[in-house]
């Protein structure tokens, strides 16, 4: 049995996350932990980590990147390890992340999804093939309630070119006050928020007379859930601390197969 401390317990995805869990025996939920206090649900909720005072294996966060001091510093004093699953850290929020990663286990993602994950690993071999010839861009579409653009996915995106691509590439997030043509070494990132898109991200190659699309829909909430707790499962075995990612649990995955 693990049992798991859920951070944003009243948002979208910690509502996804008790879903899932509820339906598995192995996964118990002990607390919760979000700034909007009790709700009615089956287990208890501490508006902030310091009022909770009972045992657990990993904690999850799904909350907002304010919340971050706080969660470290009860996963600090407690020894617990944590699956961050939120977005939008400043870069003094990454290095706070950094530091703490050397004395606990931390897992931290743009995104949870596994097709995502396999569309990073996509998009490099495509940026080593192509970059010479293909100019790029990203589209990233969300819902109309997320607040930070763009995406921590189209970040990881980004990072996944920048390390494939044959050049040193110009981020260009905003084209309406460029007046002149497009230069090859430029990546445009472009942010959609509306409705009640779950995610999509496209990575577009463009080169002359043809086009190459990498993209990956999805479709509901559950994806990133999933995700986040095979996360959980992986973090809570380890013993060492350190920064994992996605990468990490892919590549256990694989090991476990074969």
């Amino acid at each position: 049995m693990l049992d798991i401390i859920l951070s944003g317990c009243n948002g979208r995805m910690g509502h996804a996350l008790e879903a899932q869990c509820s339906t598995d025996t192995e996964l118990n939920i002990v607390a919760g932990f979000d700034i909007l206090g009790t709700s009615e649900r089956n287990f208890p909720i501490f508006a902030v980590p310091s009022e909770f005072s009972g045992s657990a294996d990993v904690v999850v966060d799904f909350s907002h990147p304010a919340a971050l001091s706080s969660l470290l510093s009860f996963c600090l004093q407690r020894r617990l390890p944590i699956v961050l699953a939120t977005t939008g850290y400043s870069q003094a929020q990454l290095a706070e992340i950094e530091d703490a990663s050397q004395s606990i286990p931390i897992f931290r993602s743009g995104n949870y999804s596994l097709g995502v994950n396999v569309l990073l690993e996509l998009v490099r071999q495509a940026g080593a093939m192509l970059g010479e010839d293909f100019d790029v861009e990203i589209i990233e579409r969300h819902h109309s309630k997320k607040v930070d653009a763009p995406s921590g996915t189209a970040l990881m995106l980004v990072e996944a070119l920048a390390v494939s691509l044959p050049y040193e590439p110009e981020y260009v997030y905003d084209r309406h006050m460029v007046r002149r043509p497009r230069e090859h070494r430029e990546i445009g990132i472009s942010s959609v928020r509306g409705g009640t898109i779950a995610g999509d991200h496209e990575v577009l190659f463009a080169g002359k007379d043809e086009i190459i699309e990498l993209r990956h829909c999805a479709q509901s909430r559950e994806v990133f859930a999933a995700g986040a707790l095979k996360a959980a499962r992986y973090l809570a075995g380890r013993d060492a601390p350190g920064l994992y990612g996605m990468r990490d649990l892919t590549n256990s995955l694989l090991e476990a197969q074969s």
